[in-house]
C-alpha cells in the first residue's frame, strides 16, 4: 500500500511540474506573440470625406463642408447599425463593451472610443484609425485584439464615415482595462489557435480603396459586404470551427453553394434566417450569429440581394472539420 501511495505521489508531483511547466511555456510564448511589432504604412484620408464641387455645384466651400459632415454621419450611422457591428465590442454608446469575459480564456474588453475621459482614440489621427481598424495594430506598433481581418477591405470613405459618426455621439467617461489573457487564452495564443489580426493580414503596406463599390445588386458589392463574414466563416466562406473564437461557439455555417452549406437554401429563407434569427428548419441561430439579426434588419434590400448574389457566385466547398 505504501509503495502504491508513493507511486501516486510521484505521479501527482510529475503532473504538477508538467502543468506548471506548460503554463510557464504558454505565458512566455503568449507574451512573445503580444510583444511583436508591426510596421504599418502612414495612411491619410479626410474626416469627414469631402463633397466635391461636382456633387454640389454653386455651393460655397463652408456649405460643402457642412454637407460633407452631415452626409458622413448619416452614412456612418447606417454602416455601424447594419454592417460593421462596432457596438458588439465597443458597447451601444461606444464607451466600452465586452468581447470575451470568461475565465480561463481571459477578459477582452472593447475600449472606449468616444471623446470622453478614458477614450483610447481621443487623439487619433486618420493614420491611427487606419492602423487600428484595418490592420489591427496599436499606435505603438503592438498588435491589438481588434478583429481587423473583417475590416481590412473597408474603404477610406466608409472608415471616414464611421469615425465621423462615432465622434458625433455623446462623450462617455469610462476607463476600460486593457485586455488580459487567462491560462487557456495564453495557451491558445501560444499554439496559434488564437491568431491576432495583425499577424493574419497579409500586408500592412498596400493601398486602400477610396470608395466602396456602388450600392447595387452586383457580385462586386456583395463581395465587399461579405468581408465582415470572413473572420468566422473563413476567407472561402466554407465555415467550420471558429479559429480564435470563444470555445463555446458553434462552428460557423458553410455559406458556399455546397450541399454542406447554402446549396438548397432559397433567397427568402436566407433573408428570414438573417433578419429573424431562425434557420429554415425552425431552430434559432446560436451565438455569435444570433446577435446579428438586429443588424441584418437594418440592411437595405439592395445590400441583402447583393450579398446573396455574391454567396451564390463563390466556389462550392465542403465544411472543414478543423
Amino acid at each position: 500500500m505504501r509503495k502504491l501511495l508513493k507511486i501516486l505521489a510521484i505521479l501527482v508531483a510529475v503532473l504538477i511540474v508538467a502543468v506548471i511547466g506548460a503554463y510557464v511555456w504558454a505565458t512566455i510564448s503568449a507574451n512573445r506573440v503580444l510583444a511583436q511589432t508591426f510596421a504599418v504604412h502612414a495612411y491619410d484620408f479626410a474626416i469627414p470625406f469631402p463633397v466635391g464641387e461636382l456633387e454640389a455645384p454653386g455651393v460655397s466651400e463652408a456649405d460643402r463642408r457642412q454637407q460633407a459632415g452631415d452626409r458622413a454621419i448619416e452614412r456612418g450611422k447606417h454602416l455601424v447599425e447594419s454592417r460593421y457591428v462596432c457596438t458588439e465590442c465597443h458597447g451601444a454608446n461606444f464607451g466600452g463593451g465586452t468581447m470575451i469575459d470568461a475565465f480561463p480564456i481571459g477578459r477582452l474588453l472593447g475600449p472606449n472610443i468616444t471623446t470622453g475621459k478614458g477614450s483610447r482614440t481621443i487623439n487619433y489621427k486618420p493614420a491611427d484609425w487606419d492602423r487600428i481598424v484595418r490592420h489591427g495594430v496599436l499606435p505603438t506598433g503592438l498588435p491589438a485584439v481588434m478583429p481587423s481581418e473583417d475590416f481590412k477591405l473597408m474603404s477610406d470613405q466608409e472608415l471616414s464615415d464611421v469615425v465621423a459618426y462615432v465622434r458625433s455621439r455623446p462623450p462617455v467617461d469610462n476607463d476600460v482595462p486593457a485586455p488580459s489573457f487567462g491560462p487557456l487564452g495564453k495557451f491558445l495564443l501560444a499554439t496559434g489557435q488564437i491568431r491576432l489580426s495583425a499577424a493574419v493580414i497579409e500586408t500592412h503596406q498596400g493601398a486602400h480603396a477610396q470608395q466602396p463599390p456602388a450600392s447595387a445588386v452586383t457580385v462586386e458589392f456583395g463581395q465587399h459586404i461579405s468581408s465582415i463574414c470572413v473572420g468566422c466563416h473563413r476567407p472561402n466562406l466554407a465555415g467550420g470551427p471558429i479559429v480564435g473564437g470563444d470555445p463555446s461557439w458553434a462552428p460557423a455555417r458553410n455559406l458556399t453553394p455546397h450541399p454542406d452549406g447554402l446549396g438548397k437554401v432559397t433567397y427568402e429563407q436566407f433573408v428570414k434566417t438573417m433578419r429573424d434569427g431562425v434557420r429554415p428548419d425552425g431552430t434559432p441561430l446560436k451565438p455569435p450569429m444570433n446577435g446579428l439579426k438586429a443588424y441584418a434588419q437594418r440592411m437595405t434590400d439592395v445590400e441583402m440581394q447583393a450579398l446573396w448574389a455574391y454567396l451564390r457566385s463563390v466556389p462550392a466547398a465542403p465544411t472543414p472539420e478543423k
